[in-house]
């Protein structure tokens, strides 16, 4: 190619006609075709600069690491981190991006030194400079024909150059203090080796290498003719120790987690990659909570400081929007905002929770007056807050129901425990959601009327307290406790109710309820006369007058678990009879029942266990009742014994078989603990009921909107068969 003759400290050159310029003239040329290839990219990313608070007047030789976001627009960080949240992106290469300084430099020389901005996977931003450099050699850019521009330019870019050593130095030609990074610097090169005919682009791919290796801040490729050949060293700068971190705007990041996400890298030279998995590990807790939150900056300050910044969307304002159910078209709702807004956890000035929003969601729906419930978050113009915007199709909120059922009270036959109901219901009083309910219940025996008057949560409570106001007129069947009798004939117990009660949630899965209920009960015979004795002369009131009052003080605490059919539940409860008159009862009355259920296999196990104790002077009717389909199945209702102390406990085993059906497997024992002589008029012992029994069997269930629907075949320890139809979850 080229012949040099150095006489004197005088030089001269034999070149052919198309190779005019010298060696690293051509390279210089080749390097400006590589700014043309890369003059897109540079423009869109000067774009970004400019977004960043002018963060494009940095110098083009940075000697820091930065981490930099490509947009900090709301509206672009808001969609980021929504795809984030949903897996739509990685959580990297949403937001950051390597940019690459590079410089031309050439010794003696008035070139001007270009920037080339480059677009990499990698997160961190740094810097790495060209620098062709030939000894007693000037080339003024500026000389560089349009020809030289075009095709022989092109063509000089691919002309390779032999190199006859490779080394790894310092910023200031000086060998590496640490042998290890100097080992790591030549690894990462893949083109580059002694002895081998390199592109001006093959060494850039190089630098970017070593860069990429993440020990290092920049990298200055230099090639220097020598009498030995081309010498290429990579001047290197090594990054700093990592002496200590400053996390800023992490208002909801847990200081512990921060420290294990860096806590390796102390004491050590800052490593990018490792700076890469602790950004992608505090993304990820970002992520995994559903919080809309993301680091969105990152420095490498003097004495080996990093600064970390986190972006986290705060909820400016929450706003309900209300859709038309037909045409989805905003529309005037009938439901007060504020009886909305109350419902959700989320607030202002929170870090909004794609899990939260989710769940305040779900609550709403469970008010059981809206039809769809959806949030959509906005950015709050440039604030880099959010905006949320909870859209609302509204249920009916009233109407008229029937239906009907079966009284687990009747043992005479099924067709005497047929019922119809008919109700009226509104959902959403003066638009707050409180309820009313008036129903009607009506079979051949038995009849119930009932209005119902629920405030969900009353207003200016911060407790969540629901009120619950009830009238109820009943006339249920005596069969229970009385039944049986010699002559056939069947009573009823008639009650008239009205009660206030509240309620609220104390703990989480714990909720209370506390109240005071009247009550105005007697017997009647089948002609509908008041009777104060049944056929074996015992007394069914405990006044001895044809009716009993009661002033009954109530509080219940009860714990649900998951909610689910087979979850743990546990509730407690208690009575008091308050005498406020000389003729009202007083007794006291506890109950308690548990369940659990443990998952092994496709096979579901559930045991239950219920028991009760009664203190004082009640009715006869009101003793606990033991056998039945929600007792100890085999027996009848009632059959087992009546008592003023009770336990039952049960247990069975479930299984899948097609679909919504699975089968089951079930025993179930009862026992009136040798109570029931205690009862006014021992009721039991007049009909010689056991007191104590168990029963064994199977079943199917059909999940259904009603709840499972129960068939069940159970066998008494008398050896007597009976079949059991219920709905729903047993008691």
């Amino acid at each position: 190619m080229q012949s040099h003759h150095e006489e004197d400290g005088s030089s001269s050159r034999t070149h052919s006609p198309f190779k005019e310029q010298s060696l690293l003239t051509n390279l210089q040329s080749c390097s400006k075709t590589l700014l043309s290839h890369l003059s897109n990219t540079r423009h869109s990313l000067n774009r970004v600069f400019e977004s960043l608070n002018n963060r494009h007047n940095t110098p083009p030789r940075l000697t820091q690491t930065r981490l930099v976001r490509r947009s900090n627009s709301p509206t672009q960080m808001l969609s980021s981190v929504t795809q984030l949240m949903v897996g739509n992106s990685s959580p990297m290469s949403l937001s950051l991006s390597l940019i690459q300084s590079t410089q031309l430099n050439w010794t003696d020389s008035k070139a001007e030194n270009t920037e080339i901005t480059r677009g990499m996977n990698s997160p961190l931003l740094c810097c790495a400079s060209l620098s062709l450099t030939r000894p007693n050699e000037s080339v003024e850019v500026k000389d560089i024909t349009q020809q030289q521009k075009g095709h022989s330019v092109s063509r000089n870019a691919e002309e390779r150059v032999l190199i006859s050593e490779v080394l790894v130095r310092t910023k200031d030609g000086e060998e590496l203090e640490r042998k290890d990074l100097e080992m790591e610097a030549l690894a990462a090169l893949k083109a580059c080796r002694a002895n081998s005919a390199l592109t001006i682009r093959e060494v850039q791919e190089d630098v970017h290498r070593i860069i990429e290796s993440g020990y290092f801040c920049s990298c200055t490729p230099v090639a220097v003719d020598t009498r030995d050949g081309i010498r290429l060293m990579f001047q290197v700068e090594p990054n700093q120790e990592f002496r200590g971190l400053v996390c800023e705007n992490a208002n909801v990041l847990p200081s512990n987690f921060i420290q294990e996400a860096f806590g390796n890298g102390f004491g050590k030279m800052i490593n990018i990659k490792r700076l890469e998995e602790a950004i992608t590990s505090i993304n990820g807790w970002y992520m995994e909570r559903g919080l809309f939150g993301i680091v969105s900056d990152i420095d490498t300050l003097s004495g080996g400081v990093v600064r970390l910044q986190v972006a986290e969307a705060e909820v400016n304002n929450i706003s309900i929007r209300f859709l038309d159910r037909k045409t989805g078209e905003p529309t005037k709702g009938k439901t007060s905002p504020e009886t909305i807004l109350r419902q959700l956890t989320t607030k202002k000035g929170q870090v909004y929770s794609m899990l939260q929003g989710k769940r305040d969601v779900d609550t709403v729906l469970a008010m059981g007056i809206m039809e769809d419930v959806s949030i959509i978050p906005q950015p709050a113009g440039d604030s880099g807050k959010v905006d949320l915007i909870m859209n609302c199709v509204e249920r009916p909120s009233g109407g008229f129901s029937a239906g009907g059922g079966i009284s687990s009270g009747i043992t005479s036959g099924p067709l005497s425990g047929l019922i119809g109901s008919f109700a009226y219901s509104h959902r959403n009083l003066f638009g707050r959601n409180q309820k009313l309910n008036v129903s009607l219940e009506r079979g051949q025996i038995d009849s119930i009327f009932r209005i119902n008057y629920t405030d969900p949560w009353i207003e200016g409570d911060d407790k969540r307290t629901s009120r619950s106001i009830m009238v109820q007129n009943s006339r249920t069947p005596g069969n229970l406790v009385h039944g049986n009798q010699p002559d056939n004939s069947n009573l009823t117990i008639g009650r008239v109710t009205a009660g206030i009660e509240y309620s609220r949630p104390f703990r989480p899965k714990w909720s209370g309820t506390a109240g005071l209920v009247f009550q105005h009960a007697g017997a009647r015979d089948e002609q509908g006369n008041p009777i104060i004795k049944d056929f074996f002369s015992s007394p069914l009131t405990a006044s001895g007058k044809t009716h009993d009052d009661t002033l009954l003080a109530k509080v219940e605490s009860i714990y649900t678990g998951s909610g689910d059919r087979g979850s743990t539940m546990f509730a407690f409860n208690m009575e008091q009879g308050l005498p406020v008159l000389p003729e009202w009862l007083c007794f006291n009355r506890v109950t308690g029942r548990a369940r659990k259920g443990i998952h092994i296999g496709p096979a579901r196990f559930l045991f239950s266990l219920s028991g009760g104790h009664v203190v004082g002077n009640f009715s006869p009717h009101e003793a606990f009742v033991i056998g039945g389909t929600n007792s100890v199945r085999g027996y009848e209702e009632g059959a087992v014994g009546s008592g003023r102390s009770y336990v039952v406990g049960s247990g069975e085993m479930s299984f899948p078989v097609r679909g919504p059906v699975e089968g089951v497997i079930f025993t179930d024992y009862g026992t009136d603990l040798a109570s029931g002589n205690t009862v006014p008029g021992d009721p039991a012992g007049a009909r010689l009921k056991p007191g104590s029994g168990y029963g064994y069997g199977l079943g199917v269930r059909v999940d259904s909107p009603l709840g499972p629907l129960r068939l069940e075949y159970a066998f008494n320890d008398q050896q007597t068969g009976r079949f059991h139809f219920g709905v729903g979850l047993r008691n």
